[in-house]
């Protein structure tokens, strides 16, 4: 199979359990929202924003160093694999075992300190992840960690069915969350062994190359927690966590969104690094121009068409008490666009390996939006929040996209951009006409509207589609992992 054939499948598969695990996803919101009213769903808002906190802290980044060391040639990839998991184990447990203690000095209800507690195994099952996604991401077998999601998703969905049904309170729905984790880590770990040798190591040669890989990334994850979560940590200590619920469960939707950015560039990743790292800069340019492509193509409508529906969109997904969460989704939409920019140029960063030289960008960005969030969050509550999020997301964009024009001395091709934006415009226009109509109705207008501008116009590259369908072969390096 062709690399362009198979990053054709790899999406492919992505996608379809990205919509299914979406879907689950936006169910077992649903469920929450309706089931623990605003103030529990502050709880588990605070809960959940805390742990993902004390865990972007000791991300580390190892999702694009595992894909970017096991796309260079340097280290024998099954030993890499079990010396990038024993890393990620010992470093996760030794942070994560604070969480009981810090949560102790937060003004919380005490019932939210216990939820933080136990959850902390929810945030080592996520980190175990960050290697195993990284992994499959250079295998280009993103289908296992897509089929992953949906089990957990499935387990999420379904346990929280139970504890509906029971009526059981607050922490019994806590351990379900940590159960869907648990189960979404046992099934990347259990395929992981049916290709490689999957364990601990404990190579200190081969530590010290993932610590210098990745301390330029683990310096700008600190920074960039601030920004990421520092919104609803300080909005649960300065108001109510009635306003945490609504605010929280606006951007549970915009995490849901913005995922597939990730999913995309993490794909891509691993190409743009053996390009570059192998001085082939044509090959470079082309997958650079196709991930601004897909990113845009998937990106503009996301973005506009939850701006339009934002209000019916919030009411369907939690339901009519959180009718004014469709307010702080309306201007975290605007973030969600950003996210996308971002993670194009953050990653082509990464594939180049000037993670030191955009640092300053993720250690400013935290600066001016952590002043922002003390200075508007009292004042504003949500919408504060939502505006320096906002501000945050573009600022980290706009200077990334910069930088890496600066180092590869690339230019991208806009004209389809501007097509695409052009198919965004009408799709909003339509969409603005049928204030009234049904949520699903809308969402499948507002698709087929852009989608048939999209090819009227020809945004998308025909040759591209056809090459990948096409049964010949394509003569195309292959990745070596």
């Amino acid at each position: 199979m062709t690399t362009t054939k198979k990053i054709a499948h790899n999406t492919g598969s992505q996608l379809i359990g990205k919509v299914i695990s979406t879907s689950l996803g936006l169910i077992a919101i649903g469920m929450m929202t309706r089931y623990l009213g605003q103030e529990r769903f502050g709880w588990y808002i605070t809960t959940i924003t805390f742990l993902q906190f004390l865990a972007i802290l000791v991300d580390f980044g190892l999702i694009p160093v595992t894909a970017q060391m096991m796309s260079e040639p340097n280290f024998d990839k099954p030993t890499l694999l079990k010396n990038l998991l024993g890393y990620r184990f010992t470093t996760a447990v030794i942070f994560l075992a604070f969480a009981p203690l810090i949560v102790l000095f937060f003004p919380y209800p005490p019932i939210v300190k216990i939820a933080i507690s136990f959850t902390t195994i929810n945030m080592l099952a996520t980190a175990m992840n960050q290697v195993l996604i990284g992994y499959y991401q250079t295998k280009l077998k993103m289908h296992i960690q897509a089929f992953g999601e949906v089990a957990g998703r499935i387990v999420l969905v379904g346990g929280l069915w139970w504890m509906i049904a029971i009526h059981a309170g607050f922490i019994p729905v806590m351990i379900i969350v940590t159960a869907a984790s648990v189960t979404y880590t046992l099934v990347l770990w259990t395929l992981a062994r049916r290709n490689t040798s999957i364990g601990f190591g404990f190579d200190w040669t081969i530590w010290k190359a993932i610590t210098k890989k990745m301390w330029p990334i683990a310096i700008s994850i600190v920074f960039n927690v601030v920004y990421l979560k520092g919104d609803i940590i300080l909005l649960s200590i300065f108001k109510n966590q009635d306003t945490v619920g609504l605010y929280g469960a606006a951007y549970r939707v915009i995490d849901i969104l913005s995922q597939t950015a990730m999913m995309v560039m993490g794909v891509m990743l691993p190409l743009l690094t053996f390009h570059w790292s192998r001085g082939d800069k044509v090959s470079f340019k082309k997958r650079y121009q196709q991930s601004f492509d897909i990113m845009m193509l998937i990106g503009l409508p996301i973005a506009i068409g939850t701006i339009v529906l934002a209000k019916p969109i919030m009411v369907f997904v939690a339901g009519s008490e959180f009718i004014e969460s469709g307010n702080a989704l309306q201007i975290l939409a605007i973030a969600v666009f950003a996210v996308y920019i971002g993670a194009i140029f953050g990653h082509t960063a990464v594939a180049l390996n000037k993670q030191k030289n955009v640092m300053w960008i993720y250690i400013s960005d935290a600066v001016l939006t952590l002043a922002g969030y003390l200075i508007f969050i009292p004042l504003y509550g949500m919408y504060g929040a939502a505006w320096m999020t906002v501000f945050s997301e573009v600022y980290a964009g706009l200077l990334l996209a910069l930088s890496v024009r600066k180092y590869t001395k690339e230019k991208l091709d806009l004209r389809r951009w501007a097509k695409l934006v052009f198919s965004t415009i009408i799709m909003a226009a339509v969409l603005f006409q049928l204030p009234h109509w049904n949520i699903f109705i809308l969402v499948l207008i507002g698709g087929l509207v852009y989608v048939a501008f999209v090819f009227l116009l020809g945004a998308v590259n025909i040759e591209t589609i056809k090459e990948i369908i096409r049964k010949e072969p394509i003569q195309e390096q292959m990745i070596d992992v």
